[in-house]
């Protein structure tokens, strides 16, 4: 076993006891930290594919933004834990079945992948350096904007109306919200927010009382 196989097994045991740690930790904010490892991890094992451009959109966009703003929303809300608990036990069985469901199905997909793979690859071109003006970046392009330019169009639609959905369900009058009307902030003028008063530049000191007389003199 190379040195490169040794840092595969590494990184995808420290993503598996993360991943389990993710469901597992009974506090929100631990659990967040764990998705982080998970995701660091993951990022290494595409640095060991040569997916330099994956790695790093994995860590700047998922670590660097997204698990932030998990972060920060965990840590400001009020999170009951004991609602989120209620009911676990009821649900472990089905949510156990779908999860092995799953896996089986991902694993099932991913093994035949790679056997038509290994398959289909004459052994000279496995043997075959890679060109140094290789850039996986490039050809990633190339297969998103070419090949897979229809899946990626039907993707970013699904993703607006997701955002679209989550303002119009966010944004819903309620008795105890409150909100500014954009028309009335334009309409304003200068002379409704702001009274200019004017005051003389210096003022009479009030006069000062007479001390009253100490008793028993005149």
């Amino acid at each position: 076993m190379d040195i490169k196989t040794g840092f595969f097994y590494l990184f995808s045991a420290v993503l598996l006891f993360a991943s389990f740690r993710v469901i597992t930790a009974r506090n929100p904010v631990y659990a967040a930290l764990y998705l982080v490892l998970a995701f660091s991890q993951a990022a290494a094992v595409w640095l060991l594919l040569r997916a330099e451009f994956l790695a790093i959109s994995l860590v700047l966009v998922y670590v660097g933004a997204v698990m932030v703003l998990f972060l920060f929303v965990v840590m400001m809300l009020d999170i009951n834990l004991d609602s989120l608990r209620a009911g676990f036990w009821k649900h472990f069985p089905a949510a156990g079945f779908i999860g092995a469901l799953i896996a089986l199905e991902m694993a099932a997909v991913l093994m035949g992948g790679f056997r038509v793979g290994e398959e289909a690859r004459p052994a000279a071109a496995t043997a075959q350096a890679v060109a140094a003006d290789y850039s996986n970046t490039k050809e990633l392009g190339k297969l998103l904007y070419t090949q897979y330019l229809y899946p990626l169009e039907i993707a970013a639609v699904l993703l607006l109306v997701a955002i679209i959905a989550a303002i119009a369900l966010t944004l819903r009058e309620r008795k105890d919200s409150r909100h500014m009307d954009p028309a009335h902030q334009v309409r304003v003028k200068a002379r409704d927010r702001l009274q200019v008063v004017k005051l003389p530049p210096t003022l009479a000191a009030p006069p000062v009382p007479a001390e009253a007389a100490p008793e028993g003199k005149a």
